[in-house]
């Protein structure tokens, strides 16, 4: 049935559905997984780095993360030559605002501006849609600190802890059980980026070489956005390994006892 209303972007089905869109949303559910958490100081945005190649040279800081002004960074799941082009579309908006108005741009304001791009792309023939969600991490003087996530169909929303890629259904049920509705500070929530990755991805065991992490936090009245180094996120995945092995001694010991 599909097969006579999905070579168009503007065509609808008869049961109201765009299925070019339907497919750009199933193109990014096959891409590496990212997931943002919003904690009380900062923001968290956590991705699968898919590309592990020995021979790639590294003077790119980030893979799948990218910064988009001063208050701002975002990360991708999808095509990347899409996510390429609309990165640099943000930027634009964001230093035309600047430009203009002399003060940096909100952050639901930027998120929306290139989503009303997004929706011309499934209204409008001769296109398609672009292959990519984005999840957006931000601080602005209104809201203070923000995320949020847009799809190819030009929807968005605001966000405490969301997913996007390849098993974000189990991702996102694992954060709707760890999350703390009181609030968190930046290192619980790394801490949960760290398990939910390790849980989620295709791995048999987390290495810092596969994920990459970025966090957005203020210090002196400044945004400070920075990429965890592979270090830092090994600290990390040791203390959750030895914090898993814990548990599960006290499991098999439960067991016994019985």
């Amino acid at each position: 049935m599909s097969r006579r209303y999905d070579s168009r972007t503007t065509i609808f089905s008869p049961e109201g559905r765009l299925y070019q869109v339907e497919y750009a949303m199933e193109a990014i559910g096959h891409a590496g997984i990212c997931l943002g958490i919003l904690a009380n100081d900062g923001v968290v945005l956590a991705c699968e780095r898919r590309n592990t190649n020995k021979l790639l040279d590294e003077v790119f800081m980030s893979d799948k993360i990218y910064k988009l002004n001063d208050d701002m960074a975002c990360c991708v799941a999808g095509i990347t030559s899409d996510a390429n082009v609309l990165t640099n579309e943000l930027r634009l908006i964001a230093q035309r605002h600047i430009l203009l108005y002399q003060e940096p741009m909100a952050c639901e304001q930027l998120v929306s501006s290139l989503c009303d791009i997004k929706q011309a792309y499934t209204q409008f023939g001769g296109k398609r849609p672009f292959g990519v969600s984005i999840l957006y991490m931000g601080w602005d003087k209104h809201y203070g600190f923000q995320l949020y996530q847009s799809d190819p169909s030009g929807n968005y929303g605001g966000w405490k802890a969301t997913c996007i890629g390849n098993n974000h259904a189990a991702a996102v049920s694992m954060l709707k059980q760890d999350y703390n509705e009181d609030g968190m500070d930046l290192k619980e929530t790394l801490e949960m980026a760290v398990k939910v990755l390790s849980k989620t991805l295709d791995v048999t065991k987390l290495t810092p070489d596969k994920v990459e992490i970025a966090t957005l936090t203020r210090d002196e009245g400044k945004t400070k956005i920075r990429v965890l180094s592979s270090k830092e996120v090994d600290v990390y995945i040791e203390k959750f390994n030895t914090k898993e092995a814990a548990e599960k001694k006290e499991k098999e010991k439960a067991e016994k006892s019985k």
